[in-house]
């Protein structure tokens, strides 16, 4: 089975790449393109690969993405962009004949102030978190592109919403990342360059949970190989979507914490308190998945070792990216 994977070179998508080799997919069924190969907004451009290639199944790992800072200074940007995206990678595979789809969404599609843990019924009950709202927008849309291509014309595509990932391949640069990256590499320079102190933007008392991108990788597969009658047992025609995640969360003191002992620094942390927070908790309810079949299985301790160790064998290729 061709697999088209678009957004193989993030951090997820490379990460599903791997999965699928690992599962012995041969190189040539899994089908990729760069953005200067096809740009995903470029809606004729989509078009014309997908009528091209015939893909057998997608998997849309495709967006953009950042943190708290980059929401903030570009919202234009996060919701127009993931928007086009997703419009054209949907319409244009229905329109290719393809059956199959896997879309990859964001815990940020939930309420602010939502009971905790979040639940997949906790979709559109509240008002959004402001600082990601175009992003959640755009992630609440394509769950509903692929819900409403699956009731008109009976396609079976998916959505899976993953929690906060980290892991190799990730995003480091010290304003666009997000907070765990960001930590990494922060506190690894400050600890080379023998900083007395390390400001966090915030107080630390948010609640973030974290899933290593090779389980995400594995419960993409894993719900997108589901039997169909399994699937749709367990989900509802307007409610469809997954949550992915380890069900276990820490404040983001905590994870700084861990992080400054990972790398080794022995410095004071301290906290902005004049900066955003965000959303003060976000655990996924995880119970759906574990009830299909599925748990994660990185604890936090060792994915963070994992992830310090693929950023200093490659700090040379992500110190301005």
């Amino acid at each position: 089975m061709t697999i088209y994977v678009a957004g193989h070179r993030g951090m997820v998508g490379s990460a599903i790449c791997r999965q699928l080799a690992a599962r012995g997919v041969s190189p040539k069924d899994i089908l990729t393109r760069t953005h200067a190969e096809l740009d995903l907004v470029d809606q004729a451009a989509v078009r014309a690969f997908m009528q091209a290639a015939r893909p057998e199944a997608v998997i849309l790992a495709a967006a953009k993405v950042g943190g708290i800072h980059a929401n903030n200074t570009y919202p234009a940007d996060f919701i127009y962009v993931n928007l086009m995206m997703q419009a054209n990678v949907i319409h244009e595979a229905f329109g290719a004949g393809v059956r199959r789809l896997l879309f990859l969404g964001s815990s940020c599609i939930y309420p602010r102030a939502v009971a905790q843990p979040m639940r997949e019924d906790a979709l559109l009950t509240g008002v959004l978190e402001p600082t990601n709202e175009p992003y959640a927008i755009a992630k609440i849309a394509g769950i509903k592109l692929c819900e409403s291509y699956n009731r008109q014309h009976g396609t079976d595509y998916r959505s899976v919403m993953p929690t906060n990932l980290y892991g190799p391949g990730d995003n480091f640069h010290p304003e666009n990342s997000h907070v765990l990256p960001a930590l990494i590499r922060r506190f690894h320079e400050a600890h080379a360059a023998g900083h007395e102190e390390v400001v966090i933007w915030g107080s630390g008392t948010p609640r973030r949970e974290f899933l290593h991108v090779d389980d995400m990788a594995e419960a993409s597969l894993f719900v997108m190989n589901l039997d169909r009658t399994a699937y749709e047992t367990n989900t509802d025609p307007m409610l469809s979507h997954i949550n992915v995640g380890t069900g276990v969360d820490v404040s983001i003191a905590e994870l700084a914490q861990m992080v400054a002992d990972v790398t080794g620094y022995k410095g004071r942390i301290a906290y902005d308190s004049d900066k955003p927070d965000g959303t003060p908790r976000k655990l996924m309810d995880v119970s759906r998945l574990a009830c299909m079949g599925w748990r994660a299985r990185t604890g936090l301790q060792d994915g963070l070792r994992e992830t310090y160790d693929w950023y200093k064998g490659n700090a040379h290729s992500v110190r301005e990216t």
